[in-house]
């Protein structure tokens, strides 16, 4: 087998199409879009890299066919508040075969140790986690855009090199056409009509200044989980612009008290109903599909983020925000299925609001981490 370092047009052509051999009969997987894989890789559209690092390989078989890929990365800012420093691999795919995983995973591994890591969480994403975030190992269906979809063998591949689970992701879904529990509408309506609650869907044309308002909930509500690091104004609003292509802003709230930005839900509708049989591509017959898709709508929708400064954590905004969700959806009679994506096995609170709406369990992955020797 033969290992080669993703450094040109061709090698990133193969480390693409490695992926779409390997799923090409798996009638569940949706491709990603090339240009959204590749801007993981880009300096100037990745702003990790002002802050870290990363490189990838392909590994091709005795016979020069592809058989996997992997990639390493560095987050500087993450990377040493771990007890040792610790860095990611992600977007691996392998054939069934232990030897190419394992081959993977020690030239990712070294080359971390080359660079002073002493550990690595995989499969995570250069980048934020909700999207290309851990391992699929529970609930092996047609994905959300950006949520990771796996062969059920790669499990096996990463308990047997001696990764042990860090956490798990769990993902529920929820039918808008079921009706919320009776205690937790008349909460939610409760709260939507306490005074100084003001609740508002995205505006785009004021897309900076939520932009702002999301970064400063965000970083207050998320601030005491293990490996917390600040998002940075530029990224969230890079964020921000990418989601106008496929967001529909009355799925996107905001909660404000007295004036002051108190929580958040962004929703979209989900790309990959738009993206399906694309293979990868936004050519312009596929982008006129995209246009199609979209103005027919999709039926499904994912809950990308969910946050509520600490201060207000008890407040029953989550629940009011779902309320206010469902005024909107009903009446379209078009979204079918809300996907809560993910939620980590730490944060309690959010798992507890999705079972006080009566969810059905979808998916399970979960982020693995390995100490070297």
């Amino acid at each position: 087998m033969v290992v080669t370092e993703v450094v040109d047009k061709k090698s990133k052509k193969a480390f693409l199409q490695t992926a779409k051999l390997i799923y090409k009969n798996d009638p569940n997987w949706i491709c990603p879009l090339d240009e959204n894989v590749e801007a993981v890789f880009d300096p100037e559209k990745n702003n990790f890299f002002k802050h870290g690092k990363c490189t990838r390989w392909i590994v091709k078989d005795e016979n020069g066919k592809l058989a996997g890929r992997i990639a390493a990365f560095i987050n500087d800012k993450k990377a040493y508040q771990n007890e040792q420093p610790t860095g990611g691999i992600g977007f691996f795919e392998s054939i069934e075969d232990e030897s190419v995983a394992f081959l993977l995973f020690d030239t990712a591994k070294n080359w971390l140790k080359e660079n002073g890591m002493q550990a690595m969480d995989g499969p995570i994403n250069f980048g934020e986690t909700d999207n290309f975030w851990g391992l699929l190992i529970e609930g092996f269906s047609t994905p959300s855009y950006g949520m990771n979809y796996h062969h059920p063998y790669y499990k096996a591949f990463f308990d047997h090199y001696g990764f042990y689970v860090l956490f798990e992701q769990i993902t529920n879904h929820l039918d808008v056409y079921k009706p919320f529990p009776d205690r937790f509408t008349q909460i939610a309506n409760w709260v939507a009509k306490k005074p100084g609650y003001v609740f508002k869907s995205l505006d785009p044309k004021k897309i900076k200044t939520f932009a702002e308002d999301f970064r400063e909930i965000y970083n207050d509500a998320w601030q005491d989980f293990t490996n917390f690091t600040p998002i940075h104004p530029k990224t969230i609003l890079e964020t921000f612009e990418k989601m106008k292509v496929v967001m529909d802003p009355k799925l996107i709230w905001f909660v404000y008290i007295n004036n002051e930005p108190a929580a958040f839900i962004i929703i979209l509708p989900d790309a990959n109903q738009l993206i399906k049989g694309f293979n990868g591509k936004l050519t312009w017959i596929n982008k006129l599909k995209f246009l199609y898709r979209k103005w027919r709508g999709v039926s499904r929708m994912r809950a990308v983020v969910m946050g509520t400064k600490q201060k207000f954590q008890k407040h029953g905004l989550e629940s009011a925000i779902f309320i206010k969700l469902k005024e909107y959806v009903l009446p379209l009679n078009k979204y079918k299925e809300l996907e809560l994506s993910w939620v980590g096995d730490f944060n309690n609170k959010m798992l507890s609001l999705h079972d006080a709406m009566n969810v059905e369990f979808a998916k399970k992955h979960v982020t693995m981490r390995y100490l070297f020797k």
